[in-house]
């Protein structure tokens, strides 16, 4: 018998069905036999080959029992099939040059996190490769094989197919055919010339001081707000928290006796306010009763079984009695702070960049 068999035992009878959980000890009692070892590694790779199903439960169980290391870079993995997906979505003869470009974005990425620089987020990667392939979309259906006979005009009217779109779709193009130039894809590049003149300054939406002082009386006082609905919605109007930094929030970011908090990817320990801090400590009540190994804050019905993060859709659907985005909360916060901050104070207090925090003064 394995040593940690009562410990997996313990654990789905705690975090699963009786009959899934019965099901799942039968099989990986099936995997000791066949392989003939109790190798947390060994059985791993043997369910993953034979048995999927079961391969994510036995990875999370062993991780939370510091059987196995944590899977280094699974994000960058789920992060790199998007990216793939993407890329096979573009047409045949002009795959090529986007996969390159694809790995000229990974490797710059990696580059600046040896460096210690600021790297470009995965996201933005996902974006420029979402442009790109539109764009190549658009050309080949006009009859393009090759992106050698790209022009202005063709950029121009792959721009117009969306205004609102067109300081981003540009920033995407200009990237794409600099790499393709350099590369010998293309003889100049036709998105070097074109322009999108923008206004400077942050023009997005903002709540007035009324409607903050009503969700924060929603949020602070409120009787039948779930837990975290509250901690979501004040962390961002009060402290400029991100969908990211709320999601990768865990345990071992808060500090009960200073009653900080220090979000991933911030280098300053925040103190929290009275409100927020009941609206926090309301989520680790809720995260409690889940009886879950999950180190995050942020613990939902989905995720109370494994090791990861909530998806952002549930930070934005946790809003959703409210109607309103975290990003909104976050812009209102953002230029109060702006207007009453250094840059410099601003831009270490929350981890942003320069050109970050300047948008928004």
């Amino acid at each position: 018998m394995p040593s940690w068999w009562e410990g997996l035992a313990s654990h789905l009878a705690t975090h699963r069905h009786t009959f899934y959980a019965a099901d799942a000890l039968t099989h990986t009692a099936g995997l000791v036999i066949d392989t003939g070892s109790t190798d947390p590694h060994t059985l791993l790779a043997e369910a993953r080959r034979t048995r999927p199903w079961l391969s994510r439960l036995l990875a999370d169980f062993f991780h939370a029992q510091q059987l196995l290391m944590a899977p280094a870079g699974s994000e960058d993995a789920q992060a790199a099939a998007l990216r793939e997906r993407r890329i096979q979505a573009v047409p045949a003869p002009l795959r090529p040059a986007v996969r390159a470009f694809e790995a000229a974005l990974v490797a710059q990425r990696e580059n600046s996190e040896r460096l210690g620089l600021r790297p470009n987020q995965l996201k933005t990667i996902e974006i420029r490769l979402d442009t790109i392939r539109d764009l190549a979309l658009h050309i080949h259906a006009q009859g393009h094989t090759s992106w050698a006979g790209v022009n202005v005009t063709d950029v121009e009217v792959f721009l117009a197919c969306n205004p609102a779109r067109r300081a981003s779709w540009l920033a995407g193009l200009r990237q794409f055919f600099s790499h393709a130039h350099r590369t010998g894809v293309v003889l100049h590049n036709p998105a070097a010339a074109v322009e999108a003149p923008q206004s400077r300054g942050f023009r997005g939406s903002t709540l007035t001081l009324h409607e903050q002082r009503a969700l924060y009386r929603r949020w602070s006082a409120g009787k039948d707000v779930l837990p975290h609905e509250a901690f979501i919605g004040l962390a961002a109007l009060l402290h400029a928290a991100t969908t990211t930094e709320l999601r990768h929030l865990t345990l071992d970011h808060i500090s009960t006796v200073s009653r900080t908090v220090r979000f991933p990817g911030r280098s300053v320990d925040l103190s929290l306010d009275n409100a927020t801090w009941r609206a926090l400590e309301g989520c680790l009540a809720h995260r409690s009763a889940l009886h879950t190994d999950n180190p995050h804050v942020l613990v939902t019905r989905l995720t109370r079984v494994t090791t990861g993060p909530a998806g952002a859709a549930h930070v934005r659907d946790s809003l959703a009695p409210v109607g309103l985005l975290p990003r909104v909360l976050r812009s209102t916060r953002l230029l109060t702070l702006a207007s009453e901050l250094d840059v410099k104070q601003l831009t270490v207090a929350l981890g942003m960049s320069y050109a970050g925090t300047a948008h928004y003064r």
